[in-house]
């Protein structure tokens, strides 16, 4: 994975030193430089980079100014030759502070703290992506079989003594479930019991009559036990 970067120095020889650096780090790729400052603004409106090697001394505008502009997903390395604003510079969203002259293996140092931060940042995301996606569906038994079921595809759900009937979009699917339980499970999924034999998918109804529930042509009597809780949702929904 490359790393995008760029870099804002009002320098020019600055600009090619750390562009000669970038070339001789495989895992970076340099995307942008310039010696205005003001010309990274309108260019992060349509792209976006990981990290911006970031004069602090310049005309317009200093580096400091400029990182309180930037987004907050670009992470700022300060190159500068006064060593006095070092301190300064962490507090803003600072990864690394460089002083001129600037050496490769300082540089490469740098860099590799980029590769840790924008690595771990991939793997979280990656992680979040996936606890998502896992929230999105569950396994039930049929016969000898585990079927994967989503969410979504569920209409209601009917209790037939020991087992259940899931009303999906395509299908009807009869496991050995708990209506009870089930409805516990599936109450932080969108689902809500509202008769003593079934359960609906919240986000399934097409419209309501007094006691009963239309799931497109299905028609679900609302019970005397759970009328007052399902009118509660209803009355937030209006």
């Amino acid at each position: 994975m490359k790393i995008k970067c760029a870099i804002i120095d009002d320098e020019p020889l600055a600009i090619e030193l750390l562009k000669n650096y970038t070339n001789n780090v495989p895992f970076l790729e340099l995307v942008f430089t310039s010696t205005n400052p003001l010309d990274i603004i309108p260019f992060l409106e349509t792209n976006t980079i990981d990290v911006l090697f970031l004069d602090i001394q310049m005309p317009q505008i200093n580096g400091m100014q400029l990182s309180r502009i930037i987004t907050a997903k670009t992470r700022i390395i300060f190159t500068t030759a006064y060593k006095e604003f070092a301190l300064a510079g962490y507090e803003f969203n600072t990864v690394d502070y460089l002083l001129k002259p600037i050496t490769f293996d300082q540089f490469y140092k740098a860099a590799q703290k980029i590769k840790l931060l924008v690595s771990d940042n991939v793997s979280s995301n990656k992680e979040i992506s996936q606890t998502k996606e896992e929230n999105l569906f569950f396994f039930v038994k049929t016969d000898s079989r585990w079927i994967k079921i989503s969410y979504d595809e569920i209409k209601y759900i009917e209790g037939l003594k020991d087992y259940v009937m899931l009303h999906t979009q395509n299908e009807k699917i009869i496991v050995l479930e708990n209506l009870k339980e089930l409805a516990v499970n599936l109450e932080e999924k969108g689902f809500m019991r509202v008769h003593k034999s079934y359960i609906v998918n919240l986000n399934k109804i097409t419209s309501i009559e007094r006691n009963r529930i239309f799931i497109e042509k299905e028609i679900i009597s609302i019970g005397d036990t759970f009328r007052d809780l399902f009118f509660q949702w209803f009355a937030k929904k209006k």
